[in-house]
């Protein structure tokens, strides 16, 4: 529900806490610091839509486009109300991001609201679970642009990337160069600003909605009835284990909520960006899942990573449609890849403001607007990870450090309305504490069923990111030192 109310008064005060490791940075001091960079400012630009753009870029892309091969064979025709019990799971945290985005609207999304509300180590500890997640994705997801890209070009003329250079070592390969050429695009475009990438994102991201809508059309028409007759094959186990794989198409909706600064109207567009993203996302996977289970028997599915190229060649008899679909798969994992990217730059930007990483991160361009150093650096990094080592495991790690920094999310919305209950909300969530409390749940419920190996992985980069913060960050950090931020230091030469 809608709040509006007016802003608080902002302060530098610095509440005292028990503990170093407790301390917490004000929301107003976060909020007043909004934007500020070394050497120049994020600029505002950024509308309703295009931050809507964001998120869904961000989520739609390599998920729907092979997860059915996973998903279908698990829970049969039955596998549409898998996803929308798994989109459902995933409202839950989208409720808490829509209230904590329009309350706190920062670059540092999740990272950021757990300062505010838990301490600068668990604040930490979700920054590193976001670079997990945004940076490390990233790589993955430009992995499977390399795959989809061989595809398209295999139908079209009849060629394709030879695997000596479009796989890693390990993997057949030496190094897998569509991946770094798709990572070092998207490094280039953010590098021209925000309002410039949004645009560009929000191109590719309606090329993708087109060519899931134009599957949905010639999908329908070979539908056979008989595909539903037995709905639930499987039983209601076989229902939420496909949703317990399918939760990880909707990971990304929480990008929209790294524009905080770059927003036009943050605490407005915000929460309606985040929400209606998920509502888009939920309604396009559903009508895709209904209709290729009713074009193609489920069991069909099995071991298919192309499937939805398959049934558009099975009902059409032309393999035209496939390619189609391929090209459509190259521009949606591109925008995945541009979007994670951009999420990632922006939530360093706002840890290197507090100290927690190094400066270079937060030093901002005063001509575009834009973190270049950050851009280059990150998009460097992602880009060598996708075309030298094979990511196993560790791309799996990623979904369960975005579920970790979701179930932050959930507690921080609930400590954040005790602690500080008059503050102004322009989105609360409804059924309060009941939903938080049920987004925490989800989020673990879904974090146990992550197999031995991916925990392990987790708790390996946990240890290492703790070895850091030890070292560096603890020091360096701006509640730490007392160090004037950019803000501050603007408002002592006035």
């Amino acid at each position: 529900m809608l709040d509006h109310g007016q802003a608080p008064p902002l302060t530098s005060a610095r509440p005292k806490a028990a503990h170093p490791l407790l301390r917490r940075k004000p929301v107003e001091q976060l909020v007043a610091e909004g934007g500020q960079g070394e050497g120049g400012s994020l600029r505002r630009s950024l509308t309703m839509w295009q931050l809507t753009m964001i998120s869904i870029g961000a989520t739609l892309g390599t998920g729907i486009f092979v997860v059915l091969g996973t998903a279908a064979p698990k829970a049969g025709p039955a596998v549409t109300i898998s996803f929308i019990i798994a989109g459902l799971t995933a409202l839950f945290s989208a409720l808490s991001y829509a209230e904590l985005a329009g309350s706190v609207p920062v670059s540092g999304s999740s990272y950021s609201y757990a300062y505010a509300t838990m301490g600068e180590l668990v604040a930490w500890v979700c920054g590193w679970c976001l670079i997990l997640e945004y940076g490390v994705s990233v790589a993955a997801v430009a992995v499977g642009w390399g795959e989809y890209l061989n595809e398209f070009l295999d139908g079209t003329i009849g060629i394709t990337i030879p695997e000596s250079v479009s796989a890693p070592l390990g993997e057949g390969g030496f190094i897998n160069l569509p991946a770094l050429v798709v990572v070092l695009l998207a490094m280039v475009f953010l590098m021209r600003g925000a309002k410039e990438s949004a645009r560009i994102n929000s191109i590719m991201v309606g090329v993708k909605i087109v060519t899931l809508l134009l599957f949905i059309g010639i999908g329908a028409m070979g539908i056979k009835s008989g595909n539903y007759s037995n709905f639930n094959p499987l039983g209601r186990d076989g229902v939420m284990a496909a949703a317990g794989t399918l939760f990880f198409s909707y990971i990304g909706f929480d990008a929209a909520s790294t524009a905080g600064e770059e927003a036009k109207n943050p605490k407005r567009d915000l929460p309606r960006a985040i929400m209606l993203s998920l509502l888009i996302v939920t309604v396009l996977y559903v009508l895709v899942a209904f209709v290729a289970v009713g074009a193609m028997p489920w069991q069909d599915f099995e071991g298919t990573e192309a499937a939805l190229a398959q049934i558009m060649t099975d009902v059409t008899g032309h393999s035209v449609w496939g390619v189609v679909l391929a090209a459509g798969a190259v521009v949606a994992i591109a925008s995945v890849v541009f979007a994670v990217l951009y999420g990632q730059t922006r939530i360093l930007f706002a840890m290197s403001r507090d100290g927690l990483v190094p400066k270079a991160f937060g030093k901002v361009n005063a001509r575009t607007g834009v973190p270049r150093a950050n851009v280059v650096i990150v998009g460097l990094f992602c880009g060598l990870l996708a075309a030298t080592i094979p990511l196993g495991k560790l791309a799996d790690a990623t979904s369960i450090g975005t579920l970790f920094a979701f179930g932050l999310v959930n507690v921080a919305v609930i400590i954040l309305r005790f602690t500080r209950p008059d503050m102004p909300r322009t989105f609360k969530v409804a059924l309060f504490p009941l939903t938080p409390i049920l987004g925490f749940l989800a989020c673990g419920w879904v974090m146990w069923s992550l197999d031995a190996v991916t925990w392990q992985v987790f708790g390996g980069w946990m240890a290492v990111g703790l070895v850091i913060y030890f070292l560096y960050g603890i020091r360096r950090s701006r509640l730490a030192t007392a160090q004037p931020t950019a803000t501050q230091s603007a408002a002592a030469e006035k």
